[in-house]
């Protein structure tokens, strides 16, 4: 009578471990998901600061635009500093306020990064699984 290798009744199958294998890691792509969403969530209000800005250095731009105009045609028909001289320091104010929001803008989207948390948990994920992968089979003598 030949005696055969019986598995122990609480290690689980083949089939069991493949299953909760794929449910783990599935468990673990719907985390990395959820913490990239996090985090590009926390960029979109820095994004839309810079945007808010850049859009304010564009209208006051354009008033600045305006009144250079104005202040240019009035310099030419009248030759004369009152009235042309206003319209040109009003622009040059506006001027000098969209050059200042534009400043802000850059500075808003120069703080706008990749997902790092993500970008490491995601690579932290892989060291894992190819580390598991490498000592998850123990060779067991005589089988």
């Amino acid at each position: 009578m030949a005696l055969e290798p019986v598995a122990p009744a609480d290690e689980p199958s083949l089939g069991e471990l493949f299953a909760a294998a794929s449910r783990d890691l599935s468990t673990v792509i719907q985390a990395e998901i959820d913490l990239a969403k996090a985090e590009v969530g926390a960029q979109v209000g820095k994004v839309a600061a810079g945007a808010g800005a850049f859009g304010g250095a564009a209208f006051l731009g354009l008033f600045a635009f305006q009144l250079f105009s104005f202040g240019f045609a009035y310099g030419l028909a009248k030759a004369g500093l009152p009235l042309w001289a206003a319209f040109l320091i009003a622009g040059g104010a506006y001027l000098l306020v969209a050059g200042l929001l534009a400043l802000v803008g850059i500075s808003a989207l120069k703080r706008v990064g990749p997902p790092e948390r993500t970008i490491r948990s995601a690579q932290q994920t892989v060291a894992v699984l190819k580390n598991r992968g490498k000592s998850a089979a123990p060779a067991r003598p005589g089988i």
